[in-house]
């Protein structure tokens, strides 16, 4: 076995115990310095850990949740979602993947500001990014069938989603107005000068009845 084999092996057999959590912690030191230039390392893929980001943002590890918000915000700064649509934690040094039951990050809070084609909606995500809606962050609805209801979603960076909590959503749907797009009359959202279709208009007063 080559000396390259026997490191990616000796990293995955860590990140794989217990004791492999702090071994990563310790790899992933840019805590509180934002995002990582995670697109720009190609790492070897060192398999597979056992940590999952559950529907509701809960970060998982070993069957047990991480509770140190510090910890998590360390973490998400070093997500990664590839084209093969898996997440993975990237260092310079290994790629590990995780699970992911929805979208990575929560959208927790929202604010809005100025009006019309001026409207900025910025939103704060569980791990503290914020980040304004428009070009390179769009929104997207997502009609969710076990429910009827919808799911809004907004880019955050790379291919990382948040997932707009509902208490959002409803304050959200609540600056939206029926705009003329491609001729068929939509409920939207503004932002930055972009327009985000929620549902047609049509649709949204028959639920209203």
């Amino acid at each position: 076995m080559t000396e390259a084999a026997d490191n990616r092996e000796e990293s995955l057999t860590a990140a794989t115990e217990a004791r492999g959590l702090q071994a990563l912690v310790s790899r992933a030191t840019r805590a509180g310095k934002g995002p990582a230039p995670v697109e720009r390392w190609n790492p070897a893929f060192c398999g597979d850990l056992d940590m999952e980001i559950k529907q509701d943002g809960t970060w998982f590890y070993l069957g047990t949740p991480i509770g140190r918000m510090p910890l998590v915000q360390l973490f998400s700064s070093v997500l990664r979602k590839d084209e093969d649509g898996r997440t993975y934690l990237v260092t310079p040094v290994e790629k590990v993947g995780i699970r992911v039951a929805d979208a990575p990050f929560i959208a927790v809070e929202m604010d809005v500001s100025g009006a019309g084609d001026g409207q900025i909606i910025t939103f704060r995500t569980n791990v503290g990014d914020v980040v304004e809606a428009g070009v390179g962050h769009p929104l997207r609805f997502v009609d969710e069938d076990e429910t009827g209801g919808l799911k809004p979603y907004m880019l955050v960076r790379g291919r990382l989603e948040a997932l707009v909590a509902r208490p959002v959503m409803y304050e959200l749907v609540e600056h939206g107005e029926e705009i003329d797009i491609s001729g068929k009359t939509m409920f939207a959202v503004r932002s930055k000068g972009e327009v985000y279709p929620i549902m047609p208009a049509e649709k949204l007063k028959r639920l209203s009845a």
